[in-house]
């Protein structure tokens, strides 16, 4: 006999149509092509490059069309003097928490000061003879993707600095709903700088307005800032990212499940880090329900994953991802509650991390209480209305309500 989580999950799959939830959107799959980044559009910005001494926070996702940013702007004249990297390095390429060293781009011959580990914000000697520093980062939109924390401590070093800072705005491939509990101060850490909800529905510019106008720099301090707004786009846009984000988000239903698979990084489970199925699939070796086995292996952008060389059990839940929850416009926690009912090992379940994640201490709890979904979710309910209040006045964009 199936277990009550395999027959929910099934029933779930067989009978949730793609129809019947696109209902619940109301929205258009954008490209590239049919949206005009920040960065493309150099006509906007050159004037305030040229002739000054540019530093550019980029990553592998930097690009206009098939070129890099650094590229793009060393041909067009730009003296681009350092270029500073984020989670997983300069070309996108290191493990998640991997430590990543400052070095020397190949290509270019510029120095790549790293902002990650024990750099994570730049130090007045790292910007010292720069007249602008440039942000030009994809965000996947969720409260815990590192790119945000990154672009907070630049701002700040640039205002503490006087220096200018840009910020060429990108499409939020999750930016058509707003989800999740608010972060509590005392959560605060680099998975969570800011009280805003797991998922915000902002672009990365529109973040950035948000969190200097809100005061919420260290010290209160104001950046000189400048976002480069989009052409085309729209919160109710599907936008489908041209260049993989992170090593362990491969596609697009990988993105679309990251915010609601991402609680399990604070728990025993495995999602799928180490296997050609990160982030769609999820499981681990003494979980009882499920079909679907995997076992992780050391790779890049996964070199010492959860289980390396062990056999976990669970599911793989692409179909079910494309299909439901990329249309479902919130958070999906029926495999978290589940996976807790099904443990065995209830208490250890959680670990540590997860309450930072979470950005709080109410949602385990509410788990361990056995709390359904719903309610769960009532409880989030006055907190987002005070973020979306919040958020309205910095939307540089349709909104998706």
């Amino acid at each position: 006999m199936k277990s009550a989580f395999s027959l929910s999950l099934l029933v779930l799959l067989t009978f949730t149509s793609c129809a019947q939830q696109l209902e619940r959107v109301n929205y258009s799959v954008k490209t590239d092509k049919d949206i005009k980044t920040g960065a493309a559009q150099t006509d906007k910005y050159l004037a305030l490059l040229k002739n000054k001494n540019v530093g550019i926070v980029a990553n592998q996702t930097s690009v206009i069309g098939k070129k890099h940013l650094v590229d793009t702007l060393l041909s067009l004249g730009i003296k681009v003097k350092k270029v500073f990297g984020p989670e997983h390095g300069f070309r996108g390429e290191a493990a998640d928490g991997e430590v990543v060293s400052s070095t020397t781009d190949s290509k270019t011959g510029l120095p790549i000061i790293s902002l990650y580990g024990d750099n994570k914000k730049p130090k007045p000697e790292q910007l010292e003879g720069l007249d602008i520093v440039v942000f030009d980062i994809q965000d996947v939109g969720a409260r815990f993707y590192t790119f945000i924390s990154t672009m907070t401590y630049v701002m700040e070093a640039c205002a503490e600095k006087g220096i200018p800072f840009v910020v060429f705005d990108r499409p939020n491939p999750n930016g058509y709903y707003v989800d999740g509990p608010i972060l509590e101060k005392e959560f605060t850490s680099f998975v969570g700088l800011h009280q805003v909800p797991v998922v915000h529905g902002m672009t990365i510019g529109e973040y950035a307005k948000m969190i200097n106008d809100e005061g919420w720099l260290k010290g209160s301090v104001k950046c000189n800032l400048t976002v480069i707004p989009l052409q085309g786009y729209g919160h109710n846009d599907f936008y489908l990212l041209p260049v993989r984000p992170s090593p362990n988000l491969p596609n697009m239903t990988a993105i679309y499940l990251y915010p609601s698979l991402c609680f399990f990084e604070g728990t025993v489970v495995s999602v799928g880090r180490g296997t050609d199925k990160p982030y769609l699939s999820f499981g681990y070796p003494a979980m009882k329900e499920g079909s679907y086995t995997f076992t992780p292996k050391s790779m890049k952008g996964a070199t010492n994953p959860p289980y390396k060389d062990q056999t976990c059990r669970g599911f793989d839940v692409t179909d079910f991802g494309d299909i439901y929850v990329k249309n479902l416009g919130k958070l999906y926690l029926f495999w978290l509650i589940e996976s807790y009912k099904s443990a065995d090992d209830k208490k250890n379940f959680f670990t540590d991390y997860f309450n930072k994640l979470a950005g709080t201490t109410t949602l385990k709890e509410q788990i361990i209480a056995g709390k359904t979904e719903e309610e769960i979710r009532k409880t989030w309910q006055p907190g987002l209305k005070t973020f979306k209040a919040i958020r309205k006045k910095y939307l540089l964009y349709k909104d998706f309500e």
